[in-house]
């Protein structure tokens, strides 16, 4: 009979005929991890599930790594009874994490440790975590990319991922640009080498995922890349860290793929459902805040509309009749000073025509202002729209020749994000206004279209006058010499990383250029194929080539006849 120590109380005699198990053999099948280490943390001896959980080679176990720490030499005891959490990364083998007690042995320089694997139940805890955390930061209204980089580091940690990328796109859905990223190091030509993999026939499975709303889960995608010719411009970048599986899930709103959530899962991991789930959670979160950041963007729109109607309201109403008014005093005070009266006449007809003439100038510039503070019509009409009503607005008030020159093959300026389209509209409305005001001259050409290679693109826009130009030393001047407006204009261009530069010399008109960098992006191909149609062209280009070779021969048949003829008497 053995005594039953919880309880206190004699327990029931063993059934006759079942001899109990001896130490040894519940030190064998006990499904924990139990060990002897030394001094230095490295193994003395181990049961069979430490063997299987650490993998370790039976015949190879004594002065073998372990994955605990080595005694502190100022350690007067420990507790048995406090659990530590330690990380295990075996070569080759996934990456584990074991809670683990340990307790000296009497007499010995050595430890006996109890561990048991903890992997899935901290993973479960850090991927709660990581949601609650991505809501938080959704809920505290950060800017989209400082959110969204956030998120993409919380859900490297959590599962211990090699890598993670999260991308949106654009208010059409027309391209993709990198919003987060955590584990890979920053590539500014990322997009530029990944039309290159497609190009060359690499599958992007990414896309799959965005155009089919669905998650994409591929095995073993490590190795297929970097056996696969086509992806050889992107394999020194995608070799570190090393990863295995790889998952792509879109970003949904209302039903529409707004972006998508890349992972990149450390060799020895497997993506199954509960993995799937959290990414699918994260991405929700990340989808929250892009969707979060439209709606704000929107709202800040419509506030911009409503409060330049109230000043253009309130500009008409009180300003505009006020200087009107003043324009109608001086006149009569002018026909007042004609009359033979005592007042000095010749002062009085100075001076109001002085003042008729400013009041006609402010007149001039307040209605110019009130035409500015109206809506631009971008959100509904379109930029390349806009311009041509500034065009007309200012013939019709001024009688210049304002000419409109836009080049966007593509038709991507509209796809640009709303506040960038307002300033380059204010950029070119204010360069247009100071060739009206001081340029004196008959003709103004208005220029503006998008530039570059692959992924790298610049918006570029001129307007240019035929006017009396500025004088040497006032171009191109910053601050108070240059006036507000050329400040107010290279700070807009300065926003967006860009440059603006006012070039001008006496009698030969003056130009503002600019020139915005704008974001690195990437074809999404969810309305048009772009890939496609670059292999069209391609085609197309051999296609005249080898037309251009077979018409070759004919040329040459009649340089042949020619020169028979020639010989003919």
């Amino acid at each position: 009979m053995v005594d039953d120590v919880r309880s206190g109380r004699p327990a029931r005699p063993a059934p006759r005929g079942r001899r109990p198990l001896d130490a040894g053999a519940l030190l064998e099948r006990t499904p924990d991890g139990l060990a002897v280490i030394d001094a230095d943390g490295r193994f003395v001896q181990a049961n069979p599930a430490a063997l299987s959980l650490c993998g370790l080679d039976p015949a190879h176990v004594a002065g073998a790594a372990s994955p605990f720490p080595p005694r502190d030499a100022d350690e007067d005891g420990e507790d048995p009874g406090a659990e530590t959490v330690t990380v295990w990364e075996a070569e080759p083998g996934p990456r584990r994490e074991f809670a683990f007690r340990t307790s000296r042995l009497p007499g010995r320089d050595e430890r006996i440790v109890a561990f048991r694997d903890v992997t899935e139940s901290r993973r479960h805890q850090r991927r709660l975590a990581a949601i609650a955390s991505a809501a938080s930061r959704v809920a505290a209204k950060r800017s989209l990319g400082s959110t969204l980089e956030a998120l993409a580091k919380e859900v490297l940690e959590a599962d211990a991922l090699a890598g993670v990328q999260i991308l949106t796109v654009n208010a059409t859905s027309e391209r993709f640009q990198v919003m987060g990223t955590a584990g890979f190091s920053q590539a500014e030509n990322f997009f530029d080498m990944l039309l290159e993999c497609r190009e060359a026939g690499a599958d992007l499975r990414m896309i799959d995922a965005f155009t089919s709303r669905q998650p994409v889960v591929v095995p073993n995608r490590y190795v297929t890349i970097m056996s696969d010719p086509a992806w050889r411009a992107l394999k020194d970048y995608m070799r570190s860290p090393e990863w295995d599986w790889f998952a792509s899930v879109p970003l949904m709103v209302r039903g529409e793929p707004v972006g998508i959530l890349n992972a990149f899962f450390a060799p020895g991991q497997e993506i199954g459902r509960t993995a799937l789930d959290f990414l699918l959670a994260m991405a929700e979160q990340a989808a929250q805040a892009v969707d979060y950041a439209a709606l704000l963007e929107r709202e800040r729109e419509v506030a911009r509309r409503e409060e330049r109607q109230r000043l253009a309201r309130d500009l008409h109403d009180s300003v505009v009749q006020q200087v009107f008014s003043m324009g109608m005093q001086a006149e009569s005070l002018s026909m007042l000073s004609g009359r033979d009266t005592v007042v000095d006449s010749a002062y009085v007809m100075r001076v109001a025509g002085e003042l008729g003439h400013v009041s006609k100038a402010v007149l001039s510039d307040l209605r110019a202002m009130v035409t500015d503070l109206h809506p631009i019509p971008l959100a509904d009409q379109g930029l390349s729209a806009a311009l041509d009503a500034l065009a007309e607005s200012t013939m019709g008030r001024t009688g210049l020749d304002v000419h409109v020159s836009i080049t966007d093959q593509r038709h991507e300026l509209d796809d640009l994000e709303s506040e960038l389209r307002e300033d380059v509209y204010r950029m070119i409305a204010e360069a247009l206004h100071n060739s009206v005001k001081h340029a004196q001259g008959s003709r103004v050409t208005i220029d503006l279209g998008l530039t570059g290679r692959r992924s790298q693109r610049w918006l570029t826009g001129e307007v240019s006058d035929d006017g009396c130009g500025l004088p040497a030393q006032n171009a191109d001047l910053p601050g108070e010499e240059g006036g507000f407006g050329m400040t107010a204009m290279k700070e807009r261009a300065g926003r967006w990383a860009g440059d603006l530069a006012i070039l001008s010399s006496p009698g030969a008109g003056t130009t503002v250029r600019f020139v915005l960098p704008l974001p690195p992006s990437l074809p999404t191909g969810l309305h048009r194929d772009v890939f496609a149609r670059a292999r069209d062209t391609a085609r197309d280009t051999t296609d005249d080539a080898a037309r251009a070779r077979d018409t070759a021969p004919d040329t040459t048949d009649d340089a042949a006849r020619a020169r028979e003829n020639a010989e003919e008497p």
